[in-house]
């Protein structure tokens, strides 16, 4: 996610920039051929911006299944002590219990802000996507 909070403030204002003069450069902007070049440098800008995203959306959905799998795993550690240590220490199995559940809490809160953060970046690279499009006049 920083990293494409990065490229948008930093590196995609410049490609941008050199794209908008490109095409002001340009002769012809109103032939056919024209017309796909300019889709052409759109869509590369589209995919650039995008990039990445997949991958963020994907890793904000794993992180409560990952908080979960912690959660299991330090019940089965519980349920271990009972079986060596049998069911009479309450304070140990406690102890061991609101261990097992602090994984689950840490993948909420990464996910919970995740989602946050990442559709913020979404509507960002929505919005550079729409400016790039109203820059780049067709007549």
């Amino acid at each position: 996610m920083i990293e494409r909070f990065w490229f948008l403030t930093s590196v995609y204002p410049k490609m941008r920039k050199n794209i908008i003069k490109e095409w002001d450069a340009r002769s012809d902007t109103t032939s056919w051929y024209a017309h796909r070049i300019r889709d052409a440098w759109i869509s590369q800008a589209s995919d650039k911006l995008g990039s990445n995203m997949l991958l963020i959306k994907t890793l904000v959905a794993m992180c409560p299944l990952i908080g979960l799998l912690g959660t299991v795993w330090g019940m089965i550690n519980v349920f271990e002590t009972m079986a060596t240590q049998g069911t009479g220490n309450a304070r140990l199995m406690a102890a061991g219990i609101s261990m097992a559940t602090i994984p689950t809490m840490a993948g909420m809160v990464a996910a919970l802000s995740g989602v946050f953060f990442s559709s913020r970046l979404e509507s960002k690279v929505k919005i550079a996507k729409e400016k790039l499009v109203d820059s780049l006049p067709h007549h």
